[in-house]
């Protein structure tokens, strides 16, 4: 913390003797938190540019104009579906850099050029054909399944993901999210903790409501602070017989249910959204009449979730908790009640956040760039006393007021004065996707990406961080530091710096809307330097229905 805060300079403020004072105090020093959006590959890459450009560790990342070193500092790290993805690789191949997983040989990791569809590319730890891939899958949902376990369609997908994901021979079939904690960069505290999310749905559900149970998956424990739960259980005890909180007693302890791929396709399960996707996409009638039979017949089996029987928290909270009396936990990809960004473990009160980076890569418009839609739903949420359970969140303006005021166009602070709120929030650093050298809004559903748009995209990432690694504004690297200092300033009455003053005043919402409807989203680029055009890679989600619909039918037919 304190050579970040020294790389990212505040003049008139000593960042090593503010810490060298402080140190004997933990609560006067600034916890920062890090957010990746959900958005598919897209949010993989886009968020895995903006990581790179936090890590110490990468080239450059150090020098002046960058932000190496904030990840470092972060206690937490959360990440959703496509984010998931990006934090569930770092960690799983044991905290390694965005560059040694984009430099890895062909057919290995990060070697999106086929999609999960097809499987590894050759020549690479997996060199194997479609066939033996598909095989492969097969086989470990099937020992999973002669195991006693229910499986779903979230099984395949875990297991796909982990050929892309996961540097090991067959997708690390044996690695759990549980044994992160054995790490020697986590137990020595030099990686934050890694959080996934992941919403609670009842089979059946197509719509996940706002008052969704957010679940999260750390490297101890499984649960949600959500009153509809409230409760966690030992993650590396998942699938053992819980009843009232307690093990059943004489019952066996089942460990390497929390399967790395299970856990991240768990929280990217969007099959549900598959459906409701091509209702609302321009798909030809044939395609669309082909997807809806075959999707719709997957969800009326109740499959297109994540299946968590037997249930941990069978009788446990019976007063609040919905699931109390069930046998199976359902959950479905953790963006599907529109919180896209994993705020909700951050925000909690017992973590003590201070600032949250927030990546969103959402597609919430029409041309796949984020409005803010996931700050509106988790403010809203934190309105709801029902469900709120405590957590606060800073206002924010509407989706329209968003695009109007140009605020995902560039790095926004909300909750910069904390005095407006009945509790302390955290200062949420919002970074839209924004293109800074490549068009990176690319579908969601786009399943396959050539080295050289992924690279692109991650290239982008990276801009959009750094704001062109300062040169939209030098003053930037100076404001994330004040971003990271504002709390802690507030509780050691500290002066705030007239740097800050300045920052405060240019990138704080300062509180104003514009709700009338926005015209037509087509960004500009923000620099003079671009990578390519992104039309090569970015097809459109028909394409991508069809193909997963008939993939996924082959997976249940045979």
């Amino acid at each position: 913390m304190t050579d970040l805060l020294g790389r990212l300079s505040v003049p008139g403020f000593d960042a090593s003797s503010y810490i060298s004072k402080n140190k004997n105090n933990l609560s006067s020093l600034p916890n920062v938190a890090l957010a990746f959006s959900g958005g598919g590959y897209r949010a993989t890459l886009n968020g895995g540019g903006a990581l790179r450009s936090f890590d110490s560790r990468e080239q450059n990342a150090t020098a002046a104009g960058h932000l190496g070193g904030l990840l470092q500092s972060a206690t937490y790290i959360a990440g959703l579906s496509g984010g998931g993805w990006l934090v569930g690789s770092i960690y799983v191949n044991n905290f390694t850099t965005i560059s040694a997983l984009q430099e890895s040989p062909k057919g290995s990791v990060w070697g999106f050029g086929n999609s999960i569809l097809q499987g590894p590319e050759s020549g690479g730890i997996d060199a194997i054909n479609t066939g033996e891939y598909f095989d492969d899958l097969f086989n470990d949902v099937g020992d999973k399944k002669d195991a006693g376990f229910e499986t779903s369609l979230t099984d395949y997908w875990g297991r796909g993901l982990s050929y892309q994901l996961v540097n090991a021979s067959n997708g690390g079939p044996s690695y759990t999210w549980s044994s992160i904690q054995l790490q020697d960069s986590f137990s020595s505290a030099d990686a934050p903790m890694p959080i996934l999310v992941a919403d609670g749905r009842a089979p059946g559900e197509t719509l996940i409501p706002g008052t969704a149970t957010v679940y999260e998956f750390n490297p101890f424990e499984f649960g949600s602070w959500d009153p509809t739960t409230f409760g966690f259980v030992p993650l590396e005890f998942l699938g053992s017989n819980f009843t009232g909180g307690d093990l059943v007693k004489g019952a066996k302890c089942v460990r390497g249910f929390d399967n790395v791929g299970y856990v991240m396709g768990t929280s990217s399960s969007l099959f549900n959204q598959f459906v409701l996707q091509v209702n609302d996409s321009s798909v030809p009638k044939a395609a669309k009449t082909f997807a809806n039979k075959v999707l719709g017949a997957i969800s009326q089996d109740n499959n297109d979730i994540a299946d968590y029987t037997p249930n941990p928290f069978l009788g446990y909270n019976t007063e609040s908790n919905l699931n109390a009396q069930s046998q199976r936990l359902t959950m479905v990809d953790g963006g599907e009640d529109l919180e896209n960004l994993p705020l909700h473990p951050l925000i909690q009160p017992n973590r003590d956040v201070d600032v949250i980076f927030a990546v969103d890569s959402s597609a919430d418009t029409d041309n796949y760039w984020p409005n803010g839609t996931s700050l509106v739903a988790t403010y809203q949420r934190s309105l709801n006393g029902t469900i709120a359970n405590g957590t606060a969140f800073p206002a924010v303006p509407d989706t329209n007021s968003f695009v109007n005021l140009g605020l995902n166009t560039r790095p926004t602070f909300f909750g910069c004065n904390s005095s407006n709120t009945s509790s302390i929030t955290p200062l949420v650093v919002y970074i839209p996707n924004f293109p800074y050298v490549f068009h990176s809004n690319i579908s969601t559903f786009n399943l396959k990406y050539s080295n050289p748009t992924r690279d692109a995209v991650l290239e982008n990432g990276y801009n959009v961080a750094t704001m062109g690694n300062a040169t939209v504004d030098p003053m930037w690297p100076t404001c994330v530091a004040c971003a990271i200092l504002s709390r802690s300033m507030e509780r050691t009455k500290t002066d705030v710096p007239d740097a800050c003053t300045q920052c405060f005043n240019k990138y704080c919402w300062d509180g104003s809307t514009s709700p009338g409807n926005p015209p037509a989203y087509e960004p500009a680029y923000k620099t003079d330097t671009v990578v390519k055009s992104a039309s090569s890679d970015a097809f459109g989600v028909s394409r991508v229905l069809v193909a997963a619909a008939a993939g996924l039918l082959c997976w249940f037919i045979l």
